[in-house]
This record gives C-alpha cells, sequence and structure tokens, in this order.
C-alpha cells in the first residue's frame, strides 16, 4: 500500500498501547515516516514527557504553541503539549471570557469541574485535537494517547458526557468529538504492544474495548521489540569457528552455544505472542526491530520509520480497512 494514502486515510491517527511498549516512539517513527513522504504532520503529546522531542534531537518538554521537530523541505513535523488546563483557557478565551479565563484556571476551577462532571478533561483535550483537525492543521495529525488503560477511558469520554449532560455546550462539545472519533475518515486508533505475553493479552482486551465502548476503527497493530536471527546464529559456534579459522577454547565455544539458544529460544517465544495476536485480533501488523540501545535518537528513529513503512508498503488496500 502507498504510505501517503495509508497516512491520509484519517486526518487524526491516535496511538495507544502500555506503558513501556514504546508507544511515544512509534508516534514519532509515524511521524518521520508520513514527513518524509511529503506530508505535513502534527505531533500531539498529552502527557508533558521530553522523549517525543528527544527523538527528533530536540531537548526539552513541548509547550501549548506548535515546535518544529523536523522539516526536509517536502515534508515536516511540528509538535505540542495539550493540557485541559490550556484547553479551556482557548476555549473560554474563543468564547468571550478572556478577562476571567487565566483566574478560573489559577483557581483550581477545572480541579472542581472535572470532579462534578467526569471525564469533562479528556473531552477538554479532545475538543482541541478536533478543533485542529477541523481547520486542518496538518495533512495529518498524530495523538500519542495515554497508556491503554486510560486510553480506553479517554476515548470514551466523550460518549459518557454525552449521556450525564442534558444540554449546553458542554453537551455540544461532547457530540462533536464523538463525530470526530466515529468517523474513519477523521479518526483512527493504532495500538502498539511488544511480542510478549502479557502487553499482547492487553492490546486484545483493549482493542475490542475501544470497538464497543469508543465506535472507533482501528489501525494495523504494531509490534515494537521484535528480534531477528541472524545469519551468525544459523550454526553452532565450534561449526562457524572452524569455518573461519579461529581457535576457540571450550568454555568460549559453550558460552557463544549458550547466547545462541537463548536467542533462539527468546525469537521463539516472540514467534508463538505474534502468532497468538494474529489469531485473537484479525488485525495488520507492523514489525518494529528490536534496537540495542537505551534511548532513541534520530538515527534509530529513522530505522523505525523505515520498518513501519517497509511493513505498510507489503499491506494491500482491502487488508487495512477493518
Amino acid at each position: 500500500m502507498d504510505i501517503a494514502a495509508f497516512c491520509t486515510e484519517s486526518r487524526v491517527l491516535v496511538v495507544a498501547g502500555k506503558g513501556g511498549v514504546g508507544k511515544t516512539t512509534t508516534s514519532a517513527a509515524l511521524a518521520l515516516m508520513a514527513a518524509n513522504h511529503g506530508l505535513s504532520v502534527l505531533l500531539v503529546e498529552l502527557e508533558g514527557r521530553p522523549a517525543l522531542a528527544a527523538a527528533f534531537g530536540e531537548m526539552g518538554p513541548l509547550d501549548y504553541e506548535d515546535a518544529t521537530l523536523f522539516d526536509n523541505g517536502h515534508g515536516s513535523v511540528r509538535a505540542r503539549w495539550i493540557t485541559p488546563d490550556d484547553a479551556l483557557l482557548e476555549y473560554l478565551g474563543d468564547h468571550g471570557f478572556q478577562r476571567v479565563s487565566r483566574r478560573l484556571v489559577s483557581a483550581g476551577v477545572i480541579d472542581v469541574v472535572s470532579t462534578a462532571i467526569p471525564g469533562i478533561k479528556d473531552v477538554l483535550v479532545l475538543g482541541k485535537v478536533k478543533q485542529l483537525e477541523r481547520s486542518d492543521a496538518a495533512d495529518l495529525i498524530i495523538v500519542d494517547a495515554p497508556a491503554t488503560g486510560h486510553a480506553v477511558t479517554f476515548l470514551t469520554s466523550a460518549s459518557g458526557l454525552l449521556d450525564a449532560a442534558r444540554g449546553g455546550p458542554i453537551r455540544a462539545q461532547a457530540a462533536e468529538v464523538l463525530e470526530m472519533l466515529n468517523d474513519p475518515a477523521r479518526c483512527r486508533v493504532m495500538l502498539v504492544t511488544l511480542p510478549e505475553e502479557m502487553p499482547v493479552s492487553e492490546t486484545i482486551e483493549a482493542a475490542y474495548r475501544l470497538e464497543d465502548q469508543a465506535g472507533v476503527q482501528l489501525g494495523p497493530v504494531v509490534v515494537n521489540g521484535v528480534e531477528s536471527v541472524g545469519p551468525g546464529l544459523a550454526v553452532p559456534a565450534s561449526e562457524a569457528a572452524r569455518t573461519a579459522g579461529v581457535r576457540l577454547g571450550a568454555s568460549e565455544v559453550a558460552a557463544l552455544d549458550a547466547s545462541r539458544e537463548f536467542a533462539f529460544g527468546r525469537y521463539d517465544l516472540q514467534a508463538s505472542q505474534i502468532e497468538r495476536l494474529a489469531i485473537e485480533l484479525p488485525l495488520p501488523q507492523l514489525h518494529a526491530p528490536a534496537l540495542s540501545t537505551p534511548t532513541i535518537g534520530p538515527d534509530e528513529l529513522g530505522v523505525l520509520a523505515d520498518a513501519i513503512g517497509a511493513g505498510i508498503g507489503r499491506l494491500s488496500p482491502e487488508v487495512v480497512e477493518h
């Protein structure tokens, strides 16, 4: 499938996954991939973490205003951090309450309101995303969503608020957010997992909950950290050393063979979980390789973007639709 076509099937792409599976890195890789294919991308961060900017080689947290992280002349990545307080400030300012809006927020009104109206914080954030989507802020808006548990609540907040609010601007905002979430041309959700038992189980559960409770369309699942068995592990260490004319002691051969068996065992475990995911959650999969680095910077991000892009290229349009 053409990558640019994949990236423009929906104007908003929400990326969600269990904490620690590489959700933020995947969001950044998807953004870089889209920009490399000529699209303007807006990355939306919701938790104020520096990892998103760091992946592009930038330091420090993001702000409510856009910051350019990448621009190659024909595609670009901008990013911003959206908080409920900032979204409320802007909403009040747009509705004629500019003079009192900051005083209300500094007095903690949003916390009082959120206690009285569960889900209002999430709807404020999603309302801002909806506004950006409607204003054509970018060819593609990628939302780095909260971890899976909160992500389900985050994406079902509008439905719950719509049921609770009888009328007024809150209900109208919730209805508009729900309309965006339920329209596949406007919004899709991509789940990220690791090829391990717990993350795979949580991903499967979250997928069905999101479809049933939030009514969103799910895109391919990104399986992160996939190990590969290189050609160097194809034969035992003793045979490889003999072929290469290298002399190894018995302890060295034993250590290398133990490492080889461990790699094969890990590969088999991952393969079994990837197969289970495919059986229990019939969605296309995009595999991102395991990287032996403690941090993700621009070089590593490029590797991940290329891998995800190659996976998309192998998909057919008919398979992507779910």
